[in-house]
């Protein structure tokens, strides 16, 4: 094999991952321009079109795909020696591209960024916004982070927040003009700003728990004038006195502490296992991987949810 063609394949694989000429440039610090032509010039040596190309889409060809699904466990292979030929001298280094919901990067990871890059200089992190359940290994991704009952079985999980409840909640001046639910059947008398998944495309019903006996799980359909898929966005209609929301009560922290949001139906309030860090196996885990999941530990001990 000619070793000349070993970096046009590697670049190869990084267009055919994303899917996108952009985003394999961005990654690699390369013009889309110079990824576009060295593209050509590897169909052209090769004899095969290995991707179709409009003006809005990327596809693989048929040997297209047969070379990408070949060639990339490879690459994966060689990235991990070299990455642990790095970290001989102890130090973590190297790429940690981490699958998150947005509200878990908000709540768990941005605040700390500073701190981590501090402690850990030679470790760079992408953060892969995806609020539906992913495969992390078939993503590319080293580790995820998602609410440990959405998580599947065959995953190691390790918590990095404490256990969290389902709340609802509403502005004073809301209150002030509709009064306060006394149970969740109350709240078809309420205008309900509703959260629309990502993944799924369904409206969420809300969660709740019966407070007498054995505090059985149940949810509650809801109506209102708003539903969107940014649960920032549905925050801030809450915060403007739209209607109500039930949130994760550790999206909202600062809210209810300076009372610009209040709760209601606190017996009712449905808790579950809060955020867990969770990757494909513990064994040969690299220094980087670990250094972040120790850090994440640690952090965790300082978040607090609301009672």
């Amino acid at each position: 094999m000619n070793p000349a063609l070993l970096p046009s394949l590697a670049w190869f694989v990084r267009i055919a991952h994303h899917r996108s000429f952009t985003r394999a440039a961005e990654e690699m610090g390369v013009s889309r321009a110079a990824l576009s032509q060295n593209l050509k010039a590897l169909e052209q040596r090769l004899g095969v079109r290995l991707l179709n190309r409009t003006t809005r889409d990327i596809s693989l060809t048929e040997p297209g795909q047969r070379l990408f699904e070949t060639l990339r466990p490879m690459l994966d292979e060689i990235e991990r020696v070299v990455l642990e030929l790095g970290e001989v001298d102890g130090v973590p280094s190297g790429l940690i591209r981490v699958n998150t919901s947005r509200l878990a990067s908000r709540a768990l990871i941005e605040p700390h960024l500073a701190e981590f890059h501090a402690r850990y200089p030679q470790i760079r992190i992408e953060l892969v916004m995806d609020d539906s359940l992913s495969n992390i290994v078939a993503d590319g991704c080293d580790v995820g982070i998602r609410l440990g009952r959405s998580l599947v079985d065959h995953v190691v999980a390790v918590p990095i927040s404490p256990a969290l409840s389902m709340v609802v909640v509403g502005s004073p001046a809301y209150f002030e003009r509709h009064g306060i639910p006394q149970t969740p059947a109350d709240l078809a008398h309420h205008n309900c700003l509703n959260y629309r998944s990502s993944g799924s495309g369904a409206l969420r019903q809300w969660d709740f728990v019966d407070p007498t006996g054995k505090r059985q799980h149940f949810t509650q359909p809801v109506a209102g004038h708003l539903s969107t898929n940014d649960d920032q966005s549905m925050t801030r209609a809450a915060l403007q006195g739209i209607g109500l929301i039930q949130h994760v009560d550790i999206a909202i922290q600062r809210h209810l502490a300076d009372r610009r949001l209040v709760q209601v139906l606190h017996e009712w309030a449905y808790g579950h296992p809060g955020f867990y860090l969770y990757l494909p196996s513990r064994e040969q885990m690299p220094s980087k991987v670990r250094a972040l999941l120790d850090f994440m530990v640690e952090k965790r001990e300082g978040i607090s949810s609301v009672e």
